[in-house]
């Protein structure tokens, strides 16, 4: 039998450091003081701003939703209507745009018409006599 070969898996350990108040250098300058200060306080005011955003960011989501189904209930209604109306706008728009032949024209695709169906008229009683004529050979 092959013999399996064992992973061996590494262990890793993280380590976080943190610098303690005790490692600072003590400064003398009071703008330093300041600065950082006014940086606790922007990053205290930024993560005040992004909870209150969150919040009317869930808020919005949820007045947008009801929004957009009653908007939807809406249009609904209205597409039925004009689905309606748009049927027959549609139609005349496109009467306007068809190209209507002229009276000869007219009649030469109306003798055309009345040629090819007596035509095929001629064509379906000629084969009805030839397959009656022949029904009465095999029967006789």
């Amino acid at each position: 039998m092959a013999e399996k070969k064992k992973k061996s898996s590494a262990k890793v350990t993280t380590r976080v450091v943190t610098k303690s108040s005790s490692d600072e250098k003590p400064t003398k300058n009071v703008k330093n003081k300041k600065q950082k200060n006014d940086s606790k306080k922007i990053k205290h005011v930024a993560e005040t701003d992004k909870q209150t955003k969150k919040a009317t960011d869930k808020s919005d989501k949820k007045s947008e939703k009801i929004k957009s189904k009653k908007l939807k209930k809406a249009e609904k209604n209205k597409s039925k209507d004009n689905k309606k109306v748009g049927y027959f706008k549609g139609a005349w728009l496109e009467l306007k745009q068809v190209r209507w032949p002229n009276r000869q024209s007219t009649w030469a695709m109306t003798f055309a018409v009345i040629g090819f169906s007596v035509f095929l008229l001629l064509v379906i009683v000629g084969l009805d006599i030839l397959f009656n004529y022949l029904f009465k050979l095999v029967i006789s």
